[in-house]
């Protein structure tokens, strides 16, 4: 047999597996595990917020203003770091004068970014409570929460 004929049968049975097991399995998870109990105190999961929040929360999205446009969450308020503080404040005061909690995501859940976001909205003392999303907008994404899946 030459190598490229065992190329080939190698190639079609990994196929093949490969077939079987979406076939069987389905398609593989995006969702992002969230262990609460292992979570900072200012880090919540998405389930929570869904499942108790009962919609009063502000959203903010602290990823770049182009990410926020392109895939952002439905009435997030975009606060990143790259522009005019003072513009974000003055829109995030008037959007906490209910009173909501606030959530803050970034990219995933290693950017730090919406630790930093959210540090600065505490500083504003407005809201009942400020936390980050554990996920970040991976976590969104993964639950279809983003305008992609909102268009659709």
């Amino acid at each position: 047999m030459t190598a490229l004929a065992q190329l080939s049968a190698v190639l079609a049975l990994a196929a093949a597996a490969a077939g079987a097991t979406y076939w069987i399995k389905g398609p593989p998870s995006r969702a992002v595990p969230c262990d609460a109990a292992a979570l900072p105190p200012d880090e919540v999961c998405l389930e929570r917020v869904l499942r108790e929040w009962q919609g009063q929360v502000l959203w903010v999205d602290a990823r770049s203003r182009a990410e926020w446009e392109r895939n952002g969450m439905a009435g997030a308020l975009l606060w990143n770091l790259d522009e005019n503080q003072q513009a974000f404040e003055a829109e995030a005061a008037g959007r906490m004068i209910d009173g909501p909690r606030v959530l803050v995501y970034c990219s995933n859940e290693n950017c730090d970014t919406s630790r930093q976001v959210a540090e600065q909205i505490r500083t504003l003392q407005l809201s009942n409570g400020v936390f980050v999303l554990h996920g970040g907008w991976r976590a969104l994404a993964a639950a279809k929460l983003t305008k992609d899946f909102q268009r659709q």
